[in-house]
């Protein structure tokens, strides 16, 4: 998932986890529609996380703009 990413981009999500790990509920956060796992864009991807009071859990990266991270979600959770 990360690995496939290009270096700047991967530098930009690394960062965001790091500061995901410290404050979960980021202003730039949001309750995804139908699932109960949250969002966040970074540059052109968006993540799809969760988390509990030791975990972080990264579900799903993908680009922001393409539909395919939400059907992705759909087939692992649905």
């Amino acid at each position: 998932m990360l690995e496939s990413l290009p270096p700047k981009h991967f530098r930009q999500v690394v960062t965001r986890l790091f500061a995901l790990l410290r404050d979960p509920h980021a202003s730039d956060t949001r309750l995804l529609k139908g699932f109960p796992f949250y969002r966040i864009s970074v540059g052109e991807y968006r993540v799809v996380y969760d988390y509990s009071d030791d975990e972080l859990r990264i579900l799903v990266i993908g680009k922001r703009n393409d539909d395919e991270i939400y059907k992705a979600m759909r087939r692992k959770f649905e």
